[in-house]
């Protein structure tokens, strides 16, 4: 309430308590007082207005929060009543791919997808062999070996004996491979050109305790290595080759073999005459 009203009421009955016939029909406590409940009324109208809207501003607030709890209690039954049946279907569906996967055969997927490809081999093709791929040149004689086996053969400083797997070729070369196995010694390791070479008598059979002979260069052949050879077979021996077989007939098989290729040989005391396919490719190379 104004604070001037109050102060008017209170001026009026000061007056009217100290000199009661000099005051105005205005200033009358009676009038002034009905100005200040006129005054009250007003005020407490409006306060009450006010409670009112608060409260009624309340109640709605009340209210509207009352029906977003029923909303979401209303959403989330509906979502628990999915979830429910979702659940359910889910369960269902992996019971069912449970009962699928265990009857599914093992090579169902295989034989479906080998039945849909025009790219995949049959099992029944038979492998290939190099025994059975011709190719020119294959059945040349030249290319059949005279001679192949094992051989001893002297190192050059050591002076004793290494075994190796030795090759005679047409061509008149004698190679020697690291193995016998042509997957693994496709190369040899060593090589000796027979037609410039002299070959030495082979060992007696009743006097020698090895079964050896000798190999040695003309002076005008070269050697596999690269190297030039010199002297005679009995001369420097700078270059000359000593083998020894296992046996005297392993020996002889392959001195008389080694003869029909070298240059000039010295005639042994015992010789075995060849014939047959190898001795016919190896004249037919010349």
């Amino acid at each position: 309430m104004s604070t001037k009203v109050i102060s008017d009421l209170n001026r009026a009955i000061g007056n009217v308590n100290h000199t009661p016939m000099s005051v105005s029909a205005k200033e009358d406590p009676f009038a002034v007082n009905m100005a200040v409940l006129k005054q009250l009324q007003k005020q407490v109208a409006e306060e009450n207005s006010l409670q009112k809207s608060i409260i009624i501003m309340q109640q709605n607030s009340a209210h509207f929060e009352e029906g977003i709890v029923r909303s979401i209690q209303s959403a989330w039954s509906t979502f628990d009543e999915w979830q429910s049946r979702m659940s359910t279907s889910v369960q269902d569906t992996w019971r069912q791919l449970g009962v699928n996967m265990s009857q599914l055969m093992p090579d169902r997927e295989w034989i479906s997808f080998a039945a849909r490809s025009d790219h995949l081999l049959d099992p029944e093709t038979p492998l290939r062999s190099p025994d059975h791929i011709d190719y020119p040149g294959k059945n040349d004689p030249s290319i059949t070996p005279v001679h192949s086996g094992l051989l001893e053969r002297k190192k050059r400083f050591t002076k004793s004996y290494k075994e190796g797997f030795y090759v005679l070729t047409p061509a008149g070369y004698l190679h020697e491979y690291a193995s016998s196995d042509p997957s693994t010694a496709t190369h040899p390791i060593w090589s000796l050109f027979l037609p410039a070479c002299t070959l030495g008598p082979p060992s007696s059979a009743t006097t020698a305790k090895s079964h050896k002979f000798h190999i040695e260069a003309r002076k005008d052949g070269t050697s596999a290595n690269g190297k030039t050879p010199g002297g005679g077979l009995f001369g420097r021996g700078d270059h000359a080759f000593t083998f020894r077989a296992r046996s005297h007939e392993e020996m002889m098989e392959v001195w008389n073999d080694l003869r029909m290729l070298v240059a000039r040989y010295l005639v042994a005391s015992e010789q075995m005459e060849r014939d047959g396919p190898v001795a016919h490719a190896v004249r037919s190379v010349g």
